[in-house]
């Protein structure tokens, strides 16, 4: 009967227990790795605490989800690290009326870190059995002003433009037309260009007057941009 018990016992606390471990984390990575590198936008610290990364990974790499590192998701992919997902969401500085535009949706968690601020973000994913299971994902955790499009993220989404922000989530060797122009006058664009063998440049684009003042940032390293005929 003790055993019987006791069973009972740790299934009724564990959940509890491993939530309050994977807060504890969450605050860890948000001190150690991205408060410490010179994040401050409170939104986005804010935001970090608050989106639990083990749920967009892998159930095999979930112990890991909190570790300054991109982790694998399948299909050849990758979550970024949550230092560079920090980085780019605050270069955007979004704000709560934005309406987004995400190329590379991933797992879905740079998406959902945006949600959480802006009002509206669509998010495209060329690989469709990801971008199935993170449009399942989205509605399952509630980010319902978060749309998961499948499709090729070089045309953009021409139907909801312009944006207030647009990030990409993979590297391409040049900047799509598309982009710049569903791009709204004082919008800014976060975009990884260069060769996928190589390490890539950060570049923050801020559109004024109709033309983009270009800034390159730091090196990082992304999954190619995959186009629809590739």
């Amino acid at each position: 009967m003790k055993q019987f018990l006791s069973i009972l016992l740790a299934m009724w606390v564990s959940p509890t227990t491993e939530s309050q471990d994977f807060k504890r984390l969450r605050e860890n990575m948000v001190r150690s790795q991205i408060e410490s590198r010179g994040i401050t936008h409170n939104l986005t610290l804010n935001t970090m605490r608050k989106v639990e990364r083990h749920l967009f990974v892998p159930a095999a790499h979930r112990k890991r989800a909190y570790e300054d590192t991109p982790l694998p998701i399948g299909y050849g992919q990758t979550i970024s690290q949550p230092f560079i997902v920090a980085e780019m969401t605050q270069l955007l500085a979004p704000k709560k009326g934005y309406r987004v535009l995400e190329i590379g949706a991933g797992s879905g968690y740079q998406a959902a870190v945006l949600g959480e601020i802006v009002q509206e973000v669509y998010t495209i994913e060329i690989v469709k059995n990801l971008g199935e299971q993170t449009k399942k994902l989205m509605r399952e955790l509630g980010y319902n002003n978060v749309h998961v499009i499948i499709g090729d993220g070089y045309q953009g989404y021409k139907k909801k433009a312009p944006y207030d922000a647009i990030i990409v989530t993979a590297a391409a060797e040049e900047i799509p037309d598309p982009l710049i122009e569903q791009l709204k006058e004082g919008g800014k664009m976060i975009i990884p260009i260069g060769a996928a063998a190589d390490v890539q440049n950060l570049m923050l684009l801020e559109k004024k007057e109709g033309k983009l003042l270009k800034t390159a940032l730091t090196p990082v390293r992304f999954v190619p941009f995959t186009r629809g005929n590739d």
